[in-house]
């Protein structure tokens, strides 16, 4: 809320929140527009807030203390190893650090790549600062940008395409992922044979999945509606951008308001999913999903027991992957539910769209966001929230912990379904 961060020298008190809540959960929405209500300074600051918030303040302040040479807790340390390698003995500073030097490399790349296509319209500064600022967005899947029409300006670019979605599939795969990934590549090319875990299989498998799939979809949906005036090549370009983008980082090649209701719950879907554990990104997780998707494919084969990869899912884990989507969709149609009651003349698919994006950390709107009202904005606000650290994470911080011994109850069926 400093003057100097605004243009006019003035913000209310809730478009602060809500601009700082969304760069920090990195999620995108805006109330005002970044590239003309906020001054030079003011994007630095939402550029931090989504460094910060894609790489986690615990991760950050971690690294803070390594490099000053101070001792780190046990509770700190479980943290975060919990945040990238759920379950994993390996060494605690090595994982910050390679954290930290893979997000740098990454974002390093696409800074220079950014910078240099953006060199050729603006003044060098302007393009340093432009690819810089979209890098870091793009990676941590927030979605901000310093444009005011966002990228629908580079449509058919393919480099600014290609660098941006790839930023955003890097951001969201999560960083266990990503370094076993990149283990069994060397391994490969070593003529050693390294195995994925099982859950970076299922990531990778649900990831290409959706990516395929989706497209193809929108591809189908669209070519007559909002793409029927593209070329081939910008066709298949904007399908791509727009089925990634959904899976939590929030930027756009075209107008969004133009899409047939089909293509906005194709979003809506893929925003609800989100992005991977251990990433920059939000939703229930891809994960998540394939969980969920393994245990309906195993009930209709006849199976008890969820299997994926030739292995077995622990019941324990198919009970949270269920936990985690019922408590998402709850929340989800209760900030909808109070939203539309809150603003009656808004449409239903504006409104849904809306929450989704919030929930999924996403950032895509159709066009709403400005004219939200404090109560709307408080909901929106508490969604992003949830979306980014989790629905269950949030239950339990709040729930109180019952002291009482273990026992179980006499069982009795119902009839379901």
């Amino acid at each position: 809320m400093l003057p100097f961060c605004t243009s006019s020298g003035r913000i209310s008190f809730i478009d602060a929140l809500f601009t700082s809540t969304s760069a920090i959960c990195v999620t995108g929405l805006i109330v005002v527009d970044t590239a003309t209500y906020f001054t030079s300074v003011g994007q630095c600051v939402i550029l931090i807030l989504i460094q910060l918030g894609g790489l986690g303040i615990m991760t950050f302040s971690t690294m803070v203390l390594l490099a000053a040479g101070r001792s780190i807790t046990i509770s700190d340390r479980i943290l975060v190893q919990e945040g990238y390698h759920p379950g994993s003995p390996r060494d605690f500073r090595t994982l910050v650090k390679n954290v930290f030097l893979f997000t740098a490399v990454i974002e390093g790349a696409g800074s220079i790549l950014l910078f240099l296509r953006f060199l050729q319209d603006e003044p060098w500064a302007t393009a340093l600062f432009s690819g810089i600022f979209h890098s870091i967005s793009a990676f941590c899947n927030a979605g901000f940008s310093v444009y005011s029409d966002n990228l629908m300006g580079f449509r058919g670019d393919i480099l600014v395409n290609l660098t941006i979605a790839h930023l955003i599939i890097f951001g969201g795969l999560g960083f266990l992922v990503i370094g076993e990934t990149g283990q069994a590549a060397v391994g490969l090319l070593k003529g050693m044979k390294i195995k994925l875990s099982l859950h970076s299989k299922l990531v990778l498998t649900t990831t290409a999945a959706l990516l395929v799939g989706s497209f193809f979809v929108f591809l189908a949906l669209e070519n007559s509606g909002a793409l029927r005036s593209f070329s081939l090549k910008d066709k298949i370009l904007a399908s791509f951008f727009q089925v990634v983008t959904p899976r939590t980082a929030g930027f756009n090649t075209i107008d969004l308001t133009t899409l047939g209701t089909a293509a906005v719950l194709l979003h809506m879907f893929l925003m609800f999913i989100g992005a991977s554990p251990g990433s920059t990104g939000g939703g229930v997780k891809t994960s998540t999903f394939g969980v969920v998707f393994a245990f309906i494919r195993s009930k209709i084969a006849a199976r008890d027991s969820v299997h994926l990869f030739y292995r077995t899912i622990p019941q324990n884990n198919v009970v949270k992957a269920f936990t985690v989507i019922s408590l998402s969709i709850s929340l989800v149609f209760l900030v909808g539910f109070v939203v539309l009651i809150s603003q009656p003349g808004m449409l239903m698919k504006e409104v849904f769209y809306e929450v989704f994006s919030g929930f999924g950390t996403v950032g895509l709107s159709l066009g709403i966001t400005p004219q939200l009202n404090v109560l709307s904005k408080s909901m929106i606000i508490l969604v992003m929230y949830a979306g980014r650290i989790g629905p269950l994470t949030l239950l339990l911080a709040f729930s109180r912990r019952r002291a009482f011994g273990k026992y179980e109850y006499v069982e009795e069926n119902v009839l379901i379904g």
